[in-house]
């Protein structure tokens, strides 16, 4: 499956550096994914509107994140009721904010995959009917099986920490 490219880059830099390049956040949403060091943060917003925040592992793959969660979780019954999402995270040298629509994930080829990526980060998924399952997650992730959801962005910011710096949007 290839990977999208951006189909619009705006610059958001205010200090005059230049377009960060979307191969940059790319890179490193790449480098970044399934890691135990870091971790993502799901922003969701219930039916009522009430916003939520929780942290969860991400794996970037074919232009899209992905990552789980218990049913019974908060961030579940969100995305059960408003699937507009946003995932926030610091990475090695860009932090970034992706916003978008989150889905679950059932088909088996593709929870395979992904699970089988989520083995080479380090944690042990695997696949049982239409979730996964390990033997441990996060200690806030409920317990076992885990939705697999698909968060495909609409738009992506990137402020860059290290040289060169800079501050870009781009729409997908």
């Amino acid at each position: 499956m290839s990977e999208p490219e951006p189909s619009e880059t705006t610059n958001l830099d205010r200090y005059g550096s230049a377009v960060l390049p979307w191969s940059r956040a790319r890179a490193a949403l790449v480098a970044g994914s399934a890691s135990p060091s870091v971790t993502f943060f799901l922003g969701t917003a219930g039916a009522e509107g009430t916003p939520h925040a929780a942290g969860v592992g991400g794996l970037w793959q074919d232009g899209a994140l992905y990552f789980t969660s218990s049913p019974r979780m908060r961030k579940a019954r969100d995305l059960a009721a408003n699937r507009t999402c946003t995932m926030s995270v610091r990475l090695a040298d860009i932090d970034l904010v992706l916003e978008g629509e989150a889905t679950r994930v059932t088909d088996a080829t593709t929870l395979e995959r992904i699970a089988a990526q989520f083995r080479e980060g380090g944690w042990p998924a695997q696949v049982e009917g239409d979730a996964l399952t390990a033997p441990y997650s996060a200690p806030s992730a409920g317990p076992p099986p885990w939705h697999l959801y698909r968060l495909t962005p609409r738009i992506i910011a990137g402020v860059a920490t290290v040289e060169p710096y800079g501050a870009t949007r781009w729409a997908f």
